[in-house]
C-alpha cells in the first residue's frame, strides 16, 4: 500500500464504497432498461411490471433495518461481504428465468424480492462505516461521495444495458452485473477493517484523527454496543427523518423505475436517444450527491448543524419540487428531459443530510437508525413503483409528477423539526455541550 494511502485510508474505503454503491444502482436500474425486452418476452403487462419493479422495493426495504443492526453487531465488513456476493447470484438467477416457463410473473417477482434482501444491507453498513470512520465534520462530504456512486452507476447503466440489449440481449447485461458486483465484494473484504484500529494500514496520527472527530466514545464503536428499538423508534428526530426519506424515496424511484420508460413511450424518444437522455438525472445525482456534502460541511462549520445539515435539505428537496413541477408545463422532451435532471440533482443535494444527521445521532447504532430511515425511503420506491403507473394510466402522467412535486414540499418542511445535535444515548446529553464537543473537533 503506498504510503499516501495509509495517511488516507478512511478515503480508500469511502471511494470502494461509492464503487459498491455504482455497482448496486447498476444492479436495479439494468431492469428498468430492460423492462421492455422483458415485458415483451414473458408478457407482463405495465402494472405487472411495475409489481416486478416493487418486489424488489419491498423486500430491500424490509430488509433495512435487520440489515443495519448486524452491521452495528457484526461489523460492515463482513456484512457487506455477504450482501454483494448475496446479490450476485440473484442477478444471474434472474437472467436464467427462461421464456415460457409457467407462472413466470409470481417466479420473477420472488427473485426480485429475494435479491432486494441482499441489497439491503449496504447503505445501512455503509454509515456503521462512516459512524466508525469518518469524523463528524467530514460525514458530509464522505456521504456525498458514496452516494454520487448511485447516480454514477444508475448514469452508466442507460447506455451499457442499451448496447448489451441490442447486440446480446438483456440475459447478458445481468451476467455482467453480476460478475462486476462479485469481484467488487471480493476486494471490499480484501482492503476493509471495522474500525481503524483493526486495520493494519492506519496510521497513528489519521487513527488519533478520527478519534478525536468522533461525536461518540470511540468505546461504544470498538465493543459494538446498540441502543434499543424502543428508544429508536420514539425519537421525534429519527421519525421526521424517516418520513421526509419517504418522500425522497418516492421521487428518486420515478427515475429508476419509470424514467426510461416515460422518454420513450409517453415522450416519443427513440431506444438510442431514450438512453442518452435517460442518463442525465443521474450524472445530476452523481455531482450533485458530493457537491451537496460538501456544502454541507462547510455550512454546518461555519453556522452549525441545523443550517448545514438540515438547511441544505430543506433547500434541495425544496428545489426538487420546483423542478419536477415546471417540467410538466415543457413541450419539448429534450427539454423536460434536462428540466427532470434538474430536479433529480437538487433532490441530491440532500442525499447526505439524511445520513450524516443519522450517523451523527446514533453511533455505534448508525446502522440501525439509517436503516429505519431507510426502510422509509424504500417503501416511498415501492409506492411510486406502483402508483405512479396508476396515476399515469388515470389521469395522465402530468398528475403522476405533480404528485411527486408535492411530496417533495412536504418532505422538505419536516426538516424543520428535525434537532441534528440530538444523541441517541442512555443518558441525555445537552445540544449547547454537543455544539461545544462539534466545535471542538472541526
Amino acid at each position: 500500500m503506498p504510503e499516501f494511502l495509509k495517511q488516507r485510508m478512511r478515503w480508500v474505503l469511502i471511494f470502494w464504497m461509492f464503487i459498491i454503491s455504482a455497482i448496486a444502482y447498476l444492479d436495479r436500474v439494468n431492469i428498468s432498461i430492460a423492462g421492455s425486452a422483458i415485458q415483451n418476452e414473458f408478457g407482463f403487462s405495465t402494472v405487472e411490471l411495475g409489481w416486478v419493479f416493487s418486489a424488489f422495493v419491498i423486500g430491500y426495504a424490509l430488509f433495512q433495518a435487520p440489515g443495519g443492526r448486524l452491521a452495528d453487531r457484526y461489523g460492515p465488513r463482513w456484512v457487506l461481504t455477504i450482501g454483494v456476493l448475496w446479490w450476485g447470484v440473484f442477478t444471474t438467477v434472474t437472467a436464467l428465468l427462461p421464456a415460457g416457463i409457467a407462472h413466470a410473473l409470481v417466479l420473477m417477482i420472488i427473485i426480485r424480492f429475494v435479491l432486494g434482501l441482499g441489497e439491503a444491507v449496504v447503505y445501512p453498513a455503509s454509515n456503521r462505516l462512516v459512524a466508525a470512520w469518518i469524523p463528524s465534520h467530514e460525514r458530509g462530504i464522505a456521504n456525498g461521495l458514496i452516494f454520487a456512486g448511485v447516480g454514477f452507476g444508475a448514469g452508466v447503466t442507460p447506455p451499457l444495458i442499451t448496447y448489451m440489449l441490442i447486440n446480446y440481449g438483456w440475459r447478458w447485461s445481468f451476467y455482467a452485473c453480476a460478475i462486476i458486483g462479485t469481484l467488487a465484494g471480493i476486494v471490499w473484504h480484501l482492503i476493509a477493517r471495522d474500525s481503524p484500529r483493526k486495520h493494519p494500514w492506519t496510521t497513528p496520527a489519521e487513527q488519533a484523527y478520527i478519534e478525536a472527530g468522533l461525536p461518540q466514545a470511540k468505546a461504544a464503536m470498538e465493543t459494538h454496543q446498540t441502543l434499543p428499538w424502543g428508544k429508536i423508534l420514539t425519537s421525534k428526530d429519527v421519525l421526521a427523518v424517516t418520513a421526509s426519506y419517504f418522500t425522497y424515496g418516492y421521487v428518486a424511484y420515478i427515475f429508476f423505475t419509470w424514467f426510461f420508460i416515460y422518454l420513450s413511450k409517453v415522450r416519443g424518444l427513440d431506444l438510442k436517444a431514450s438512453a442518452l437522455y435517460a442518463m442525465l438525472p443521474f450524472l445530476a445525482m452523481a455531482t450533485c450527491s458530493p457537491l451537496g456534502g460538501y456544502i454541507a460541511d462547510r455550512l454546518t462549520k461555519r453556522y452549525g448543524p441545523r443550517v448545514g445539515r438540515c438547511g441544505i435539505a430543506v433547500f434541495g428537496i425544496g428545489l426538487s419540487a420546483v423542478f419536477i413541477a415546471l417540467a410538466t408545463q415543457v413541450e419539448s422532451a429534450r427539454l423536460a428531459s434536462l428540466v427532470l435532471a434538474g430536479g433529480a440533482g437538487a433532490l441530491y443535494l440532500s442525499q447526505s443530510s439524511f445520513w450524516a444527521v443519522t450517523a451523527d445521532i446514533a453511533g455505534p447504532s448508525a446502522g440501525s437508525v439509517s436503516g429505519l430511515m431507510n426502510t422509509g425511503g424504500q417503501i416511498g420506491g415501492a409506492v411510486t413503483s406502483v402508483l405512479t403507473a396508476m396515476i399515469a394510466e388515470r389521469f395522465g402522467w402530468t398528475a403522476s409528477f405533480m404528485t411527486a412535486a408535492g411530496l417533495c414540499v412536504f418532505g422538505s418542511l419536516l426538516w424543520l423539526v428535525v434537532n441534528p445535535n440530538a444523541r441517541l444515548v442512555a443518558e441525555p446529553v445537552s445540544a449547547t455541550s454537543d455544539v461545544r464537543d462539534s466545535g471542538a473537533h472541526r
